[in-house]
């Protein structure tokens, strides 16, 4: 068969608003896990619409496409074309599980849930031809046996970040504006690989730098633990996520730190025990969000910090509390959000229920527009605050005072410019995705992310000790 998967570019990336960097992070591992199921006969591609030119000029047997919500509108109009040509389409994804009636009008067939437990059903049934129109993933999910990921077919310099890697599914939350819940109805809702799998796969990883893409890294304590043991003096660099109470329980975060950790994802969301509790968010609850900052910057990592604008607690002096106290503690970088009720979710049903739902224009549910009608703020207010909010908190001035919080000048340096290298140098990094050049990057990134603070300097000590002890064909291995 000749099968072509798809990720269509979201709305926001073909907007003047674009930008390359933030699209040419990470290859899609999704697709990739998938064509793993082909036979070793079958010619398969991949193709991101957010780094190269989708072209429709050829008719694939099968065409795979992963629909998230900003993208929907897209990847409808790209199955009905290759449906016309007389391909077989594919759907799954996010969007086609939160509303499949919606995406099966544009498809073949659809899958609800994670793919890999019905990907392999559909290509069986698709080859003795009696394909059914849903494949539904619910008990008896596992990781176990995966195929290798088909990474041959990621376009490496094509990615600031090609050595991206999950290594469980799902998270052990259940917040009430996830996806998540819904993706994995009716069967484990978190669950991992085998940790001689992952660590063989990370082996596997040329270079030294990994991001874990998983939604909690540090969500299986047990998995957690061994796996950051079995990186320990492979002199890997990675980044990853985990939620606030798991930085602060137990010692997951120093182990992490010991293997390599150097950036960490963490949801902190908001600061309102209230809106804690009506997201039903209770890990946050009664923690100490600066105790977090505190424990990761120790350590030498550092912090992405994820809040979300607009839960019905939110007033005017939202965001410049927000950004202050962002900045106050050292997080390095910010991801802002309004919320946004995503259909499938409890907060979808509960706004629709009170009426609050705005519209229903998918291309908006972007986390930057306001689709509901807030508590507490208009919706232009609220808005208008996000943007305030990310102007303001990567200012020169703020990204200034928030490397100064650290308590060293190598963690200072770390911060000054890892911040400012990714919001202040648009113009250099649309440069080098242009010329297809984002391998030249990788070296400076693992620069920033290798420097480390006074306190770190035992962890950097012991990891030197395990690399000295390596034998040279272990150390070539793993660069």
């Amino acid at each position: 068969m000749r099968v072509k998967f798809i990720l269509p570019a979201l709305t926001e990336a073909k907007s003047p608003l674009f930008r390359p960097i933030k699209y040419s992070l990470f290859p899609p591992l999704g697709l990739a896990t998938l064509a793993a199921f082909l036979n070793d006969d079958d010619i398969a591609e991949i193709v991101d619409d957010h780094v190269e030119r989708l072209t429709e000029d050829d008719e694939p047997d099968l065409v795979v496409i992963q629909v998230y919500i900003t993208n929907a509108y897209r990847a409808y109009a790209i199955a009905d074309r290759y449906r016309a040509k007389g391909s077989y389409v594919a759907l799954g994804g996010l969007h086609v599980t939160s509303l499949p009636e919606e995406a099966a009008v544009h498809a073949d067939s659809i899958f609800l849930g994670p793919g890999e437990q019905t990907f392999p059903m559909f290509l069986q049934d698709l080859r003795t031809g009696a394909p059914k129109s849903r494949y539904v993933s619910t008990s008896g999910r596992t990781l176990a046996a995966l195929p290798a990921i088909r990474r041959d077919l990621i376009k490496r310099d094509r990615y600031l970040v090609p050595n991206s890697i999950v290594v469980t599914r799902g998270c052990p939350q259940h917040c009430d504006f996830c996806y998540k819940d819904a993706f994995f109805e009716g069967g484990r809702n978190f669950y991992t690989q085998r940790v001689d799998a992952a660590l063989a796969e990370i082996e596997r990883l040329p270079g030294r730098h990994l991001y874990f893409l998983d939604d909690h890294l540090f969500g299986d304590r047990r998995f957690a633990e061994a796996l950051f043991d079995g990186m320990r003096g492979m002199g890997r660099l990675f980044q990853g996520a985990a939620t606030v109470d798991s930085v602060l329980r137990g010692d997951l975060a120093e182990r992490a730190a010991k293997a390599g950790l150097r950036s960490l994802f963490v949801g902190f969301e908001t600061f309102s025990p209230q809106n804690l509790k009506d997201s039903n968010k209770k890990q946050n609850l009664a923690r100490d969000y600066a105790a977090v900052a505190e424990r990761l910057s120790g350590l030498g990592v550092m912090i992405n910090g994820s809040f979300v604008f607009g839960m019905d607690d939110d007033d005017e002096n939202v965001f410049e509390r927000t950004v202050d106290w962002a900045v106050k503690n050292g997080v390095t970088t910010a991801t802002f959000h309004i919320q946004t009720p995503y259909p499938g979710t409890r907060l979808h049903q509960r706004m629709a229920a009170e009426g609050r739902i705005l519209h229903e224009n998918w291309d908006l549910y972007d986390t930057r527009h306001t689709v509901f009608r807030p508590a507490r703020l208009s919706p232009d207010a609220l808005e208008d605050g996000y943007w305030r909010a990310y102007r303001a908190f990567y200012s020169w001035e703020n990204i200034a005072r928030g490397a100064s919080s650290h308590a060293t000048l190598k963690h200072r340096a770390k911060h000054f410019f890892y911040a400012a290298g990714w919001k202040k140098f648009e113009p250099l990094w649309d440069l080098v995705i242009k010329a297809r050049r984002l391998d030249l990057m990788t070296p400076l990134l693992e620069s920033v992310l290798a420097r480390i603070t006074a306190g770190d300097k035992a962890i950097a000590e012991e990891t030197s000790i395990r690399e000295l002890a390596r034998t040279p064909s272990e150390t070539m291995l793993n660069g």
